[in-house]
């Protein structure tokens, strides 16, 4: 019986437990695609507290008709470099912050002179703090036996563990469609440079063959201008 209890009483508030536990908490998740100019670069700023966790992923989806690279780096509010990636086409960081401070995110395309870059990135800042998950609203609900059958403790965990997993699978979803956007960037300019060079191949056998015919024909049209130069071209036969 007290097995029954505790799973409907679970049942039972386990909406009101996932709207706290969504909303309460100082996670972040943000992810856009941006697009880096040649010789330029972008920055993003976030105000991060001491002991929280930042992560950060990011590719480059298509970098017109250049390489798909870019250079990265994480900075604090003085200006120190944390985190730093050089001519790399994707990344993923995981950083434990310090101090307390805005933190300087970039993309740096200054290396290239004509080529734009497009990035997709996310960025996620998890705090470890757990009591702001947790109202003293709970207690007004439900007695106290009802909170100890119930194993809060155990319960926030798995919540815990449900909504982290259920992020992941949404932004591995974004990074799947970024990848397929990385791809088919990269197929279409391969499709471009083939047309393109296929189209130069062909105007220059076309323009061959017909060099090749106009010279034939002038070698037995008596009446062709080149016909004259072939034949003062030519050694005499008799001396």
């Amino acid at each position: 019986m007290a097995s029954q209890r505790t799973s409907f009483l679970v049942l039972q508030y386990f909406p009101f437990f996932l709207l706290i536990h969504s909303s309460c908490g100082r996670d972040i998740e943000r992810e856009m695609t941006v697009e880096v100019k040649a010789g330029t670069e972008e920055c993003f700023y976030e105000t991060i507290k001491g002991g929280e966790t930042l992560d950060v992923e990011y590719q480059v989806i298509d970098g017109g008709r250049g390489e798909l690279d870019i250079d990265f780096y994480l900075a604090g509010s003085t200006g120190e470099v944390v985190v730093q990636d050089l001519r790399r086409s994707e990344g993923n960081h995981r950083t434990t912050i310090t101090e307390e401070g805005d933190y300087r995110i970039c993309w740096d395309n200054s290396f290239s002179h004509f080529s734009t870059k497009t990035v997709f990135f996310g960025i996620t800042i998890e705090s470890d703090d757990d009591d702001d998950l947790w109202d003293d609203g709970l207690e007004e609900t439900i007695t106290a036996e009802e909170i100890y059958e119930m194993k809060i403790e155990d319960i926030k965990e798995a919540m815990g563990r449900i909504r982290g997993h259920l992020t992941k699978s949404r932004f591995m979803q974004d990074q799947l469609r970024a990848y397929e956007a990385r791809d088919r960037n990269v197929a279409e300019n391969n499709n471009a440079k083939v047309t393109s060079w296929s189209l130069i191949n062909i105007t220059v056998m076309v323009v061959t063959g017909l060099i090749q015919v106009i010279l034939l024909r002038s070698l037995f049209d008596d009446k062709s201008r080149l016909h004259s130069l072939w034949k003062k071209g030519a050694p005499s036969t008799f001396s």
